[in-house]
């Protein structure tokens, strides 16, 4: 073998060594880059990549971008939940307070008042009881218990929430249907507490006086089970949509403001997700992911 073979053959060698050890490392990269999608997806940024090259460097930077959105989302969360808390604390104690010293004013030497002390202390009693029911239905939001979870037939369980609510939906006259898009579509997931999402999202709908409810099932391209449940009713205002998951807020005067908290709470329990994808006067539009 000439010397020029032998260079040419040793070119060669290095050049099928260069492509292996590219290969390796692009095959160690795209499982990088799927690692921290799933992370990302579950909203879980406790990882970082060994700063030994450029690429885990940039992996690491997009993870801090992450990271630093969602510590800026959570501080605004927190401040109207804040908010809403402090203005609907402030609107129960205050009539309180000052009707108490109201009636301690009014009060003679003698214990007379001009003011009817039986119906200011009624009043009192019953914003107290307002306000202890406002307490106990932050402890049911903050309190929800870890999903029992078990495979669920989907037409089973959509035969029984809309029977559950069959004498509302008379009463009003409203439709309310299932209609999967595959058959014998099923999830993993607590029944009741999934089927207590789905019986608020039908309430809400009889609230906003709508006349069709449809919800429909599907698998998706990830295999993830996705149910859309659409209304004709009274759309949500703009200003509204982006609070509705924020507990205590409600645009209705017999609301609680938790059902929609509620609802994505136990949904991020069972790592899924509940959006509102559209509210105008068509349709008001929620669609659930279950991975």
């Amino acid at each position: 073998m000439s010397t020029w073979q032998i260079i040419l053959l040793c070119v060669a060698v290095a050049i099928v060594a260069a492509l292996i050890a590219s290969l390796r490392t692009r095959q160690k990269d795209i499982k990088k880059v799927a690692y921290m999608m799933d992370a990302l997806e579950d909203g879980e940024l406790n990882f970082r990549f060994r700063d030994s090259n450029r690429f885990n460097r940039t992996l690491n930077r997009i993870r801090t971008i992450f990271e630093k959105q969602r510590q800026a989302h959570e501080q605004d969360s927190w401040t109207k939940l804040i908010r809403v808390l402090t203005h609907e604390i402030m609107n129960t104690v205050s009539p309180i307070s000052s009707l108490s010293d109201a009636l301690a004013a009014s009060v003679d030497e003698n214990g007379h008042s001009p003011l009817d002390i039986k119906a200011g202390l009624g009043t009192i009693s019953e914003s107290s009881r307002n306000l202890i029911k406002f307490v106990e239905t932050y402890r049911e939001l903050s309190g929800v218990a870890r999903p029992v979870k078990k495979a669920i037939e989907l037409q089973e369980l959509m035969d029984k929430v809309i029977g559950l609510e069959s004498e509302a939906l008379a009463a009003r006259g409203v439709s309310c249907r299932y209609r999967p898009e595959e058959p014998d579509l099923m999830i993993f997931a607590d029944e009741g507490q999934i089927s207590q999402i789905f019986i608020n999202l039908i309430k809400n709908a009889l609230q906003a006086d709508a006349r069709h409810i449809s919800i429909t099932a599907a698998l998706n391209k990830d295999d993830e089970t996705v149910i859309r449940i659409a209304n004709d009713g009274d759309p949500i205002p703009p200003a509204a949509q982006e609070q509705i998951f924020i507990p205590f807020y409600t645009t209705k005067k017999e609301g609680s403001g938790i059902g929609l908290s509620l609802s994505r709470q136990i949904m991020r329990n069972h790592n899924g997700s509940i959006e509102l994808i559209r509210s105008d006067t068509s349709q008001t539009l929620f669609e659930l992911r279950f991975r």
